[in-house]
């Protein structure tokens, strides 16, 4: 486009300046130490990812250990469970973790028997539990694969056809980017996968994998491994931090973004002070009704002189960012509360020149085929000339839930202002408020109408919530009886 503006090398004073001030506040806020000694290599959709984790997989021969938010029982999935177990057949520990929102209605309960048989361990991240009724909206969002200790991969790609593309649909493949990583960060993929195999019942055995030997510097990159929990919030604080600590530039691409009124705030004063903040967004989706949604937080931002433009192809599903050509973070977590709060997540956070150069390249490059979205002489947010593509270009996949949490999130915060008007609310919001004001009457006057249809709902939570109360409660009480018996000190 010729609206993209060149970027230059970063000086080494600029460099040395921000290892200085921000390396211990990184560290405490991620809750992530610095790891050297690291080789790194960008990989960009799945073009370049699969056939670099099969071949890692095809020469395993200790363990792997998989932890993936989609595997889909189609020609991808199967490519990738003949890959598993033909390497379960020949001894090595194959673990893998699926989630239940994530893989469901996508793949059947027979496809995982079949891995079982081969010998794969399998397990499943937070099915729904009687005693635990909302708690399968915590997700394992990770994209993660590590193999014998020695290489292990992060990323935004699922298991899927989508991200190889459907030619007999006409569906391009997905556009989405992860790394490879070799050297002394590939142990805390481990034993992040370690803490989520414990998650999801019993702990691996201590000396299962056995403790490798000290693994060699793989090169000269410095990296840190994110691994977002529920509720921690870990890589939020460090999303904001990046936006208040970055001087020339910060480029963001998202694909599903829902940026909260602090993080916006962040990105606002960043671009005021004159850096060079861009935003990269999908212009397709696998909900087409949450489009505006994700729209109406445009006007806040290109106000303040944030450039924000939606992607051409299929789908963007990428979750990157890369700020003063020192710092770039790729991995699993989305601009938005459900993965910054609830999900389980893994980022890679690099702190090496070369590799934020090769980002923004990639950055430019992905521009190259988007479309600005800018505010017209109306002050409306459009997108001059943007692309119409048919229906079926997207079909819902990956992203449905993370989108629909973010679009409920931002119907949250645009309800919530208007009640207790404690923002000014823009133009481009009042589809939202009018919309949102239409359905709420609309269930006024059908519980006025028939009264069973909110009474006889709320007697079965509060009947379901009185058992799992009391249920627990016993449950806790046994336990603790039992363990009096084992220990009468206690």
């Amino acid at each position: 486009m010729k609206t993209i503006s060149r970027f230059s090398s970063a000086p080494r004073g600029l460099v040395f300046e921000w290892k200085e001030l921000a390396e211990q506040a990184f560290s405490r806020t991620a809750g992530a130490p610095l790891i050297g000694g690291n080789s790194i290599r960008l990989l960009r959709d799945a073009r370049e990812n699969y056939p670099a984790w099969l071949e890692a997989i095809g020469s395993s021969r200790e363990h792997v250990h998989l932890e993936n938010y989609i595997f889909s029982a189609d020609r991808t999935g199967e490519k990738f469970a003949d890959a598993l177990s033909e390497r379960a057949e020949k001894g090595v520990r194959i673990r893998l973790i699926y989630d239940w929102v994530g893989c469901f209605m996508k793949t059947p309960g027979k496809f995982w028997d079949r891995l079982r048989r081969h010998g794969i361990e399998v397990r499943c991240y937070n099915p729904p539990r009687f005693d635990s009724p909302l708690g399968w909206l915590s997700r394992d969002h990770r994209k993660v694969l590590s193999v014998d200790g020695n290489v292990g991969f992060v990323s935004g790609l699922c298991i899927a056809d989508e991200w190889e593309g459907i030619p007999e649909k006409k569906i391009d493949p997905w556009r989405d980017t992860g790394v490879e990583l070799r050297g002394p960060a590939v142990a805390e993929l481990e034993q992040s996968f370690s803490m989520s195999w414990e998650m999801t019942g019993t702990p691996l055995p201590p000396d299962d994998p056995p403790e490798p030997d000290p693994i060699v510097p793989a090169g000269d990159a410095s990296v840190r491994l994110v691994a977002g929990l529920p509720s921690t919030v870990r890589m939020m604080r460090l999303d904001q931090l990046i936006a208040a600590l970055a001087k020339k530039r910060l480029w963001l691409t998202d694909a599903y973004y829902a940026g909260t009124a602090a993080y916006v705030q962040a990105l606002r004063a960043l671009a005021e002070d004159g850096a060079d903040v861009r935003l990269l967004v999908p212009h397709g989706t696998d909900i087409p009704l949450l489009r505006p949604l994700s729209r109406s937080g445009y006007r806040t931002l290109l106000e303040a002189g944030i450039r924000i433009f939606e992607w051409n192809g299929t789908m963007l599903h990428a979750k990157t960012a890369v700020a003063d050509g020192v710092w770039a973070r790729v991995g699993s977590t989305n601009l938005n509360m459900s993965s910054w709060l609830g999900n389980c997540e893994m980022d890679v956070v690099v702190e090496d020149a070369g590799f934020a150069r090769q980002m923004e390249e990639m950055y430019i490059e992905d521009l190259r085929n988007s479309t600005e979205v800018v505010l017209d002489e109306r002050r409306k947010v459009r997108a001059p000339g943007e692309p119409r593509h048919p229906r079926q270009l997207i079909r819902k996949g990956g992203g449905s839930v993370s989108r629909a949490a973010a679009g409920a999130i931002r119907i949250t915060n645009v309800v919530g202002a208007a009640v207790t008007d404690k923002r000014i609310l823009e133009p481009v919001e009042s589809r939202i408020m009018i919309f949102s004001g239409l359905f709420l009457l609309l269930l006024a006057a059908l519980f006025m109408v028939f009264p069973f249809l909110l009474a006889y709902p709320l007697i079965l939570v509060i009947l379901w919530i009185s058992v799992i109360l009391i249920y627990r409660g016993i449950r806790l009480r046994s336990e603790r009886k039992v363990s009096s018996l084992k220990d009468p000190a206690k």
